[in-house]
């Protein structure tokens, strides 16, 4: 059954992944929401730290690219409003 767990990894990391191309690449985040993000970004860390220590690779790689999406994106809010 791990091969969900890895095909739930690669079908929510690269959903988000337009959205967050299209912010890195705008740098207009006006329309995003700064509590959303930073309770998001926090959320993807403590699922990151989940997975080490369930030691579910699925989870741990999906993690890091989200959270470092998510973190680019939540810097972009806090340096552009």
């Amino acid at each position: 059954m791990e091969w969900l767990g890895y095909l739930a990894a690669v079908l929510t990391t690269v959903a988000f992944v337009p959205q967050a191309l299209k912010t890195i690449r705008s740098r207009d985040t006006r329309g995003l929401s700064l509590a959303m993000y930073a309770v998001f970004t926090a959320g993807i860390a403590c699922w990151f730290g989940y997975g080490v220590a369930l030691g579910s690779w699925p989870m741990i790689l999906s993690n890091i690219v989200t959270f470092a999406l998510a973190a680019t994106i939540l810097g972009l809010k806090l340096k552009h409003g």
